[in-house]
């Protein structure tokens, strides 16, 4: 038969060594300086005092841990629909959480605890800005089943705890939990390793060939008579040659890097069906395994660019309900790798049907215009300004200015021309991107509040913004048609009103 959750029940009896690891990290950062101390004048210390206090540390480390074994509980309270976690060391706290609260509990599994045999469970409310719970050490079966009594869909949670799960239909979850219907390749990761995060390689091979040429810059000016002397034994092919090289190799270590990131966080991805939700595992040292519920989705973002289209894939990522903006980028979960046909499958799932694109509105080409403005002419009004009245020696890099101007330019032209919101009945869709082409889809149900915005010198030509607010975070669209904004407004406000769904 099914665990019994009704009682309060202890972590594994193994939890007293996660106890006493986790205790022991703990300590070691609150005593960090003093064993710095230690080390470097060890000859200088006595060794007896030493020894002895440090069997003390390790005592008292003992002590504690097994008092937050002995100490802490956790049981289903069918009552008042609540998980209760007691715990403590000599002041014992209890803290109770609503099921209907929970927004997300993660199976966990640090390489530490990968060693030992156990996994760590961890329950996330929305709203919250940390774990209101968390389990140490619990083995799989357990914290499997227990994720699917905290997260049952809401018509069976009010069963939770007045009738036994059958021997049965535990077996059955515990198959689904180990038969993916979708399993994202070790091809599919190296794929998103070297077509992802061109930001930061490019910025990095940036850095590095400024600073190589300003070395070179120096090198030339200080040293006139030994380039005079030696110069002639240089042959600049072959220092143009090195410096590619240098780049090639550089960029080549940043995709190496990229990759290893890639594969070690998100190796043996498999998604999982879950009575309707979708069950995540992934990790190579550190294992996470999360369920996403389908009524808790506020952000579901489809991603792309040029290369990963050519090679057949893209990401996903998902936002839940958060409590700010250091939060959202934290509780984002990102499905890489991805085919269409699986895009299309994890879509209908937490949609029921895959979203389509209806009406589109464009911005208008003055969005162009201002970016523009921002992004090239201000900085090259300063450029002028900075070499004209302060520093001469600016000029010397005005090389630069056409580059900048062409990447730069071009950046904003694919921006402005993938800047799109498309709105149908059920979804509303915001394309943006000049390389990486994202689509944000949203459900109405889902939005909290509403902000639009006019300028008064854009009354007489009927241009205006409209910003979706969400408990995953908000979606803005910019100098769009006003009327037609303002119409789509009032029929997403009339939709949350009479909207029953409940997404917290």
């Amino acid at each position: 038969m099914g665990a019994d959750f009704s009682q309060p029940q202890r972590q594994s009896s193994i939890g007293i060594l996660v106890m006493f690891f986790y205790t022991l990290q703990q300590y070691a950062r609150a005593l960090w300086p003093m064993i710095v101390i230690w080390i470097f004048k060890f000859d200088e210390v006595n060794k007896l005092y030493f020894f002895l206090g440090m069997a003390t540390v390790f005592v008292s480390i003992g002590v504690v841990s097994y008092l937050k074994y002995l100490n802490f509980t956790f049981f289903l309270d069918a009552e008042n629909e609540e998980f209760i976690i007691t715990d403590g060391v000599f002041n014992k706290t209890k803290t109770a959480i609503q099921l209907r609260k929970i927004q997300q509990v993660n199976i966990n599994q640090s390489f530490i605890q990968k060693l030992i045999g156990v996994y760590e469970l961890d329950v996330d409310t929305a709203g919250s800005n940390k774990k209101e719970g968390a389990i140490k050490a619990i083995s799989h079966e357990l914290a499997l089943e227990l994720k699917f009594r905290l997260l049952e869909n809401e018509e069976t949670q009010h069963a939770i705890g007045t009738e036994e799960i059958s021997l049965e239909e535990t077996e059955q979850k515990l198959f689904e939990a180990t038969h993916p219907f979708i399993k994202i390749s070790f091809l599919s990761l190296l794929k998103v390793g070297i077509t992802s995060n061109y930001e930061r390689s490019i910025a990095l091979l940036l850095i590095f060939f400024s600073t190589i040429y300003e070395n070179l810059q120096n090198f030339g000016d200080e040293n006139n008579v030994y380039k005079e002397k030696v110069g002639s034994y240089i042959d600049e092919n072959l220092v143009f040659q090195t410096i590619l090289i240098s780049i090639v190799f550089l960029f080549g270590v940043v995709l190496i890097i990229n990759v290893i990131r890639i594969v070690f966080k998100y190796y043996d991805y498999k998604i999982t069906r879950q009575k309707g939700s979708l069950l995540l595992s992934f990790g190579l040292l550190n294992t996470k395994s999360t369920i996403i519920k389908p009524e808790k989705v506020q952000i579901t973002t489809v991603k792309r660019n040029y290369f990963q289209k050519k090679m057949g894939i893209l990401e996903l990522k998902i936002k839940q309900a958060t409590s700010g903006e250091k939060e959202e980028r934290k509780s984002v979960i990102e499905i890489p790798g991805c085919s269409e046909t699986e895009r299309d499958l994890i879509l209908k799932l937490l949609f029921h049907k895959i979203p389509e694109k209806g009406l589109m509105l464009q911005p208008d080409f003055r969005k162009l215009v201002f970016s523009v403005f921002l992004s090239i002419g201000l900085p090259l009004l300063g450029f002028l300004a900075i070499g004209y009245w302060i520093e001469p020696l600016f000029f010397e890099y005005s090389y630069v200015v056409p580059v900048y101007v062409i990447f730069i330019g071009l950046i904003q032209y694919f921006k402005f021309k993938n800047n799109r919101l498309f709105i149908n009945e059920n979804f509303i869709i915001k394309q943006s991107g000049a390389w990486d082409v994202s689509n944000d889809i949203i459900e109405p149900s889902k939005i909290q509040a509403i902000t639009t915005s006019q300028l008064f010198w854009h009354k007489k030509l009927n241009i205006g913004s409209v910003t979706l607010h969400t408990a995953g975070g908000d979606i803005a669209f910019q100098l769009g048609d006003y009327s037609v904004i303002k119409q789509q407004v009032n029929l997403w406000l009339y939709q949350i009103e009479t909207s029953d769904s409940n997404w917290m």
